[in-house]
């Protein structure tokens, strides 16, 4: 009834939040006179930290209208591309002009790990004036009816090999975080099958490829507790009235909660400094802080088969690194791996997939040959920082796209049968 209890203290919250909205608007208003006194903006700012900290945060949008190419502004427009009931393809179309050579075309694999893809748009933002990007856009589970079936890992590689035929030959993969795992294992799979649309490199960032390298806090919780434990203890079905009524899922609130707890207190010091911002007035500092934690706090269910079987498979036995990985009854072997390019990337301080996991593929692809494989580790960034911010932007992002255009394979169209995916 957990999960119950949490929509419904929800629910109990949303008469006090809409109060505690209505008195901040009173309070900050300028044709009040308290307004203009250190008592009002103090009010205001701590009605509007309350009502902040007991909201629900939706989806928030990727917010890329622009890119800059050449010098020169281009217009983007999101277009789903391709469609699963567990996960949308999101092409960002730039307008160009028609004879320009066409960009690499760049999958980006975004995390299925409580937030939403738009976690990556710093990401996106980087590559697009390089890149033709796609991007996953994974769909909350709880969203999800009991009528379109189970989300398992299987079916998570699947969806990545869908989606690599879906964009042909000479793609190039990024997967970021959690999707390490899944994105090599199903490349793997692609090159044991002599798959021709099979892509020209595969990108690596922070991700557990092997968590018995340096593991981490969240590495441990998993070898400290049986699969029994997770199965009872944070698998719970979705309440009514929900379109996934009924389904087993992992709960977004519980993964963010999770993470929250190993920095509880880099959080609350954020809170405290956005409370004495907003009473000075200090509208940048705070605007910062709405727009992180917007994207921080929105989060997303996750099937528990594929919660379960992810921790079992990656966290508990390894199998990947161990060549004991199994994907419908076939074994996963990185061996296979021979005409991709690997590149891997991890950052300094990442307390999520600590230092080395990441460079672990490099290790287990040994068919690669030397002068296609590459690992940069970022100094002074943690987790977030592989992926987004100042340093990814000046430092991992050029490494990427170069790598990308280096090890590019111009090959002629290739017939095959899609299979999976529906165009849109």
């Amino acid at each position: 009834m957990f999960y119950q209890l949490y929509e419904m203290n929800h629910a109990m919250m949303a008469p006090w939040r809409t109060a505690a909205d209505a008195m901040r608007l009173a309070f900050s208003n300028p044709m009040n006179p308290v307004s203009h006194t250190y008592f009002g903006r103090a009010a205001a700012a701590g009605l509007e930290v309350f009502e902040r900290a007991t909201r629900r945060y939706g989806k928030p949008e990727f917010g890329l209208p622009e890119t800059e190419i050449d010098g020169q502004p281009v217009p983007v427009r999101e277009r789903i591309v391709w469609r699963e009931p567990f996960c949308n393809l999101i092409h960002f179309e730039r307008s160009l002009p028609r004879d320009r050579a066409p960009d690499p075309k760049v999958l980006i694999v975004a995390p299925m790990s409580g937030h939403y893809a738009t976690l990556l748009r710093g990401t996106v933002e980087a590559l697009l004036p390089h890149s033709d990007v796609y991007i996953t856009d994974w769909i909350d589970a709880r969203m999800v009816p009991l009528s379109e079936g189970t989300f398992d890992l299987d079916d998570y590689i699947d969806y990545v090999i869908q989606m690599l035929h879906f964009l042909g030959p000479d793609a190039h993969v990024i997967g970021v975080c959690q999707p390490a795992v899944p994105v090599l294992a199903a490349v793997a799979l692609m090159e044991a099958a002599e798959d021709p649309l099979a892509p020209s490199t595969m990108t690596l960032m922070g991700g557990p490829i092997d968590t018995r390298i340096n593991p981490t806090a969240v590495n441990e919780l998993a070898k400290e507790r049986p699969i029994e434990w997770f199965r009872d203890n944070v698998v719970m079905p979705v309440p009514w009235p929900q379109p996934g009524f009924m389904r087993m899922v992992y709960p977004g609130f519980l993964q963010l909660s999770g993470f929250m707890s190993m920095n509880l207190d880099r959080h609350l010091i954020a809170h405290k400094e956005f409370f004495a911002h907003l009473v000075k007035n200090d509208g940048d500092a705070a605007e910062k802080h709405r727009d992180f934690y917007d994207e921080y706090l929105a989060v997303m269910d996750l099937t528990a088969e594929f919660y379960l079987q992810t921790v079992q498979v990656v966290f508990m036995q390894h199998a990947l690194p161990k060549g004991e990985m199994i994907h419908r009854g076939k074994r996963v072997d990185p061996t296979a791996i021979r005409r991709v390019a690997l590149l891997t990337v991890e950052g300094e301080n990442d307390d999520i997939s600590g230092l080395g996991q990441t460079k672990a593929a490099q290790t287990i692809c040994t068919g690669i040959p030397d002068s296609m494989r590459q690992h940069y580790m970022q100094p002074d960034v943690g987790h977030y920082g592989v992926f987004n911010g100042s340093r990814f932007r000046r430092e991992i992002a050029p490494r990427i796209v170069a790598f990308q255009r280096r090890h590019s394979r111009h090959a002629k169209p290739v017939k095959q049968l899609i299979k999976g995916g529906k165009s849109a």
